[in-house]
């Protein structure tokens, strides 16, 4: 069967193509079953919370008696199954959400613990490991310690539980679910499991964190569901679904999120205080969406690895392989590949299809990094983007995708330009 989207594909990728979509059939249909039980339980707490049009106006000044934004917030507390939520437009990304809440608990003294390896760039320099930013952790007197992670890209326990021993400074265990920058695999909720059991058994007295940036929806369960104490994410990823603007979120123990308030806001207003304004309906929207957005996303990166293995490439994760986020990584070994991939998305997006992306210098990273995105939301990653920082063994980071159908187009095209121009 000719399929007229392919008019431009050579027979050889119009045949790749046509295998993997046999080959990955029922790995799609497991994914579906997977979104109807997630969008089943956001449907029940949009019931449940007698959502009406009037949560979806907002407020103005102050934010007094904003009915939507608490009756929004009890609903991610449910579906993450916390005490409490904080989902604000005044959390400006993912990254300012996770910086709150790690200031929320930690004072001149104190350490902050990664379990899962050195943290991604953005991070370190909030931390201050790179930089000289004002504000950082370390110029405020915060110490930091991670335990490296085996070369397999698994959690050393021998090594977390000497690290752990002892050390009443400890006062946050972090626990990244997805990858950052490095090439290890992203580790499910299985793995997490363990180390936030871990981290409660050997260290008692510390808040478990976890950092869930671009893993929401893509499982049926939650960190938060095995005890972590804390947990944050953005809004203009998963949670979002290409529909919120703006805002990021953080869940957990009731007490820890009045503590993230007034970090955010200021000690003794705390949650009362905040303006919605405009926001609410997309925060709403977005969250009610999330489920199928990020199936879309999972599995336009099954068909990604699928297709890419195909061409021989070294993919993480596999096709196949159990997913915990949207993120997909293809090794290059080389720039120049790397970035003419990365430029045939920018080409395949609905935004600034006309712009050939160059490497340059990111404020909070410390290479220089090739970006496409043209999202409709400035730096959303659940719409398809890729990136990844100029360094050996040069490897892309692809996420997201709003689409099945988008991400199949734009993958099936940047592997044409890649892989078959003469």
């Amino acid at each position: 069967m000719e399929h007229k989207w392919q008019e431009n594909l050579p027979q050889d990728l119009k045949q790749k193509i046509a295998e993997v979509d046999e080959q990955i059939a029922p790995r799609l249909q497991q994914i579906d079953e997977q979104t109807l039980y997630n969008q089943q339980r956001v449907l029940n707490l949009f019931a449940e919370n007698h959502v009406a049009e009037e949560d979806l106006v907002g407020s103005t000044g102050y934010g007094y008696d904003d009915i939507g934004r608490d009756k929004l917030e009890k609903i991610y507390a449910g579906y993450f199954k916390t005490e409490d939520a904080l989902v604000r437009p005044q959390l400006t990304s993912g990254t300012h959400a996770i910086t709150t809440a790690l200031f929320s608990q930690l004072y001149y003294g104190d350490t902050l613990y990664y379990m899962t390896g050195m943290p991604y760039d953005t991070i370190q320099e909030v931390i201050g490991l790179v930089g000289d930013n004002p504000g950082s952790m370390k110029k405020r007197g915060i110490n930091f310690k991670c335990t490296d992670l085996l070369p397999n890209g698994e959690v050393d326990y021998e090594k977390v539980e000497k690290d752990l021993a002892d050390d009443p400074t400890i006062k946050v265990v972090t626990i990244q679910r997805s990858l950052g920058y490095s090439n290890r695999a992203s580790f499910t909720l299985k793995k997490i499991k363990k180390m936030v059991e871990t981290a409660k058994r050997l260290a008692p007295q510390a808040v478990v964190f976890i950092d869930n940036c671009y893993g929401e929806f893509t499982e049926t369960e939650e960190a938060t569901f095995f005890g972590a104490d804390l947990m944050a994410g953005s809004l203009y990823k998963n949670a979002g679904a290409g529909i919120a603007k703006t805002g990021a979120y953080i869940v957990g123990r009731e007490k820890l999120i009045l503590d993230c308030a007034a970090q955010l806001i200021v000690p003794g207003v705390g949650k009362s205080e905040g303006a919605t304004y405009g926001y609410l309906r997309d925060f709403y929207e977005g969250f009610f969406m999330a489920p199928h957005t990020t199936g879309e996303a999972l599995k336009g990166m099954i068909f990604t690895a699928a297709l890419l293995e195909k061409m021989g490439m070294d993919t993480a994760p596999k096709w196949n392989a159990p997913r915990t986020d949207i993120v997909q990584t293809v090794t290059f070994g080389k720039p120049e590949p790397m970035v003419q991939f990365c430029a045939a998305i920018q080409h395949y997006s609905p935004m600034n299809a006309f712009v050939d992306p160059e490497p340059s210098y990111q404020d909070g990273y410390e290479d220089k990094v090739i970006m496409a995105s043209g999202s409709f939301t400035e730096g959303s990653t659940i719409e398809l983007s890729s990136d990844g920082p100029l360094r050996d063994p040069f490897t892309l980071y692809i996420q997201g995708g709003l689409s099945f159908q988008h991400v199949k187009i734009a993958i099936a095209n940047a592997v044409r330009d890649t892989f078959f121009q003469n």
